[in-house]
């Protein structure tokens, strides 16, 4: 008997044309081997188009007519990465969720792990950070270097490498977080929102593979405007939050609250 019924591998894209078939395939890769593992009895894969102007679109609906194990939802606007994610982990229907780009930044083999990890520490999220960052170039890791402490100052959260995009969580818990970020900030919001509520949240290390096709917008000066805006607005918000009963955070447990 599996550990889970059901995961969903979910992917934001926009513009993915170049890597949407290498993304897929990859997720199936990982989806089978965590099967055969006993981790899972099922997974599906969830493809959120934000409004892309390639053929992103139009190659996802054909995947999805050839497997019933794909999905696709569009936007009519593009809502940045924040808009894709809330729209992403809103319509994902497995026991477990985890969330990655297209251009596929770690091995979707490490998604074993944290399946595992995620199940013997009983925990609500499995955040990754990445071991070798030199490969995103001296400005990019300049900027993630400033925010991640800036970010583990405002919200005491004891995290490295928080916008990474490698979280694995669990369906229940996103029932009680209510996420408002419509930028790059939603990575921090889920990780900020979930430790005040009292969620579990572990980490591991991976090896990083940066972009090699497509294109990334993380780091233009609008982005980091609306980052620093969501972060202040984030960070009054919390103040009024308090932890949930285990009761209430771990339903999956029969044992909480005893």
């Amino acid at each position: 008997m599996a550990h889970f019924e059901s995961l969903t591998i979910f992917y934001p894209m926009w513009n993915e044309a170049e890597t949407i078939e290498r993304a897929v395939a990859a997720a199936f890769e990982a989806g089978d081997a965590l099967v055969e593992a006993g981790e899972i009895a099922s997974y599906d894969v969830l493809i959120v188009d934000d409004a892309s102007t390639d053929a992103t679109g139009k190659m996802a609906d054909e995947m999805a007519a050839a497997d019933p194990r794909i999905s696709v939802v569009h936007h009519e606007v593009n809502r940045k990465l924040g808009g894709t994610i809330k729209t992403g982990l809103a319509s994902a229907k497995g026991e477990i969720v985890l969330y990655t780009d297209a251009d596929l930044p770690f091995d979707m083999a490490e998604a074993v792990k944290a399946v595992r990890l995620l199940r013997i520490y009983e925990a609500d999220i499995v955040s990754a950070y990445r071991f070798d960052r030199t490969g995103e170039g001296a400005r990019r890791l300049a900027y993630s270097y400033v925010y991640n402490h800036l970010v583990q100052a405002l919200f005491k959260l004891r995290l490295r490498d928080m916008n990474f995009a490698f979280k694995l969580v669990r369906r229940s818990m996103l029932d009680c977080v209510e996420l408002k970020s419509e930028g790059s900030f939603i990575d921090v919001e889920l990780l900020a929102r979930a430790q005040r509520l009292g969620f579990s949240i572990v980490q591991f290390g991976v090896d990083y593979f940066p972009r090699t096709r497509g294109i990334s917008t993380l780091s233009s000066n609008a982005v980091i405007v609306k980052i620093v805006r969501e972060m202040l607005q984030l960070r009054s918000e919390l103040q009024s939050l308090e932890p949930l009963p285990a009761s209430v955070r771990q339903p999956w447990n029969t044992d909480a609250g005893q």
